[in-house]
């Protein structure tokens, strides 16, 4: 339920709005197939409806997507197209601040002759850093991008030129790093905590709305800095992607309430311990229970000993997810999972000859835990799968 926020205060009414940001529409992933690809592009334009869906349900009088509302100026046709006709299902005024990835340069997307012709009147792209009113007492301040690489602080330039607002309540609407969360210490595009704090002091600013963090972040301790985050995630390093944000606003008083909306995970399993059948047991059905594998992206590293036999039910462990899952990876960089055969793995093979003398001069040198031990062990699995008639595992 909305908070119990009175409508106005001091004669300045309180706004209530919807804020995302990095939609990043068009966003292709290398590691996904064609088809979990279609599914990533579809949950992208769903969550638009989603997002419009809130804005109706929660009465917000305005959607702001702050930056990056396209993962690139060179989208195609179709992806702008999608995207127009599912911010035509939003009934309030939708403002899209260019960001990083979709500036307003020479050939931005905002240009093109597909949005020019297709934008629905309500759809409106903030160009410059003049306030726009949205109704009589609320305004919105975009500050955005016009450059991949602006060479300054976009906020603290705007700030400069804003007077205190009085009978106005007032949101800035901007993309990039804040310094104290950014570790790039020589960028001069990084966001001043410091002089936006001082706009919010002051009330040139109310409340600012940040784009470019794909996880739902409150900046400062004032409660008027947030980072919305990305609707639908895009990668693991993602601490709390998957929101959007109602804000309540005006100069006295201020709630944000995050709305999870979120169809895609990505899940990071590390150092899995693998050193025989029951292990093996566990992983596959930890596997089988997790839900929407569809639209799941797992990144798994194991840990331990496996023989060979073990090392088949792990790939066939795996194949199966694949045929399930989004995507299935091994991080190989962090993987610490040897594949050693045992006596049994050779028993059937009837080796004679050089090649038994061939296998023990391997199995010796097997046991060291230099690359000379791993270049041994990876050449004995592969010697045996050979040699019982099995394609090496991919």
């Amino acid at each position: 339920m909305p908070p119990d926020l009175s409508r106005e205060v001091r004669g300045v009414s309180l706004a209530r709005f919807v804020h995302s940001g990095d939609w990043q529409l068009g966003m292709k992933r290398r590691f996904l197939g064609e088809d979990a690809q279609a599914r990533f592009d579809e949950a992208r334009f769903e969550a638009i409806r989603r997002i419009g869906r809130i804005a109706h349900e929660e009465g917000g009088e305005f959607v702001v997507v702050c930056g990056d509302v396209f993962e690139s100026n060179a989208v195609d046709r179709r992806t702008v197209a999608r995207a127009l006709e599912a911010l035509g299902g939003i009934r309030v005024p939708v403002y899209l601040l260019p960001g990083n990835h979709d500036p307003l340069d020479g050939g931005s997307v905002y240009h093109s002759r597909t949005f020019r012709n297709a934008a629905p009147p309500h759809v409106h792209v903030l160009e410059d850093a003049q306030p726009a009113t949205v109704r009589p007492g609320l305004e919105i301040v975009g500050m955005p991008w016009t450059t991949r690489r602006p060479g300054r602080d976009l906020v603290a330039e705007a700030c400069e030129a804003l007077r205190p607002a009085h009978g106005v309540t007032r949101i800035g609407a901007a993309h990039g790093a804040v310094d104290v969360l950014s570790p790039d210490r020589d960028d001069p595009a990084r966001i001043a905590l410091a002089d936006a704090e001082a706009a919010l002091a002051d009330g040139r600013l109310h409340f600012l709305a940040l784009g470019d963090r794909h996880s739902n972040t409150r900046v400062g301790e004032t409660s008027r800095i947030h980072y919305a985050g990305t609707p639908e995630p895009t990668d693991f390093s993602e601490i709390d992607p998957g929101c959007v944000l109602v804000v309540d606003v005006d100069p006295e008083q201020v709630a944000v309430r995050p709305h999870r909306i979120a169809t895609w995970r990505f899940e990071r399993r590390r150092r899995i311990p693998l050193t025989g059948a029951s292990d093996l047991d566990a992983l596959e059905a930890s596997l089988a229970a997790l839900p929407d594998k569809g639209r799941t992206v797992l990144r798994l590293d194991f840990e331990g000993t496996l023989d060979l036999r073990g090392s088949t039910r792990l790939e066939s462990i795996l194949e199966h997810a694949r045929d399930l899952f989004a995507c299935v990876d091994v991080w190989e960089a962090e993987n610490d999972l040897a594949i050693l055969p045992a006596d049994a793995d050779f028993d059937a093979l009837g080796l004679s000859g050089f090649a038994a003398r061939a296998v023990a001069h391997l199995r010796e040198q097997a046991g060291g835990a230099n690359d000379v031990g791993g270049a041994a062990r990876d050449a004995l699995a592969l010697l045996v799968r050979l040699a019982a008639g099995a394609e090496p595992a991919r």
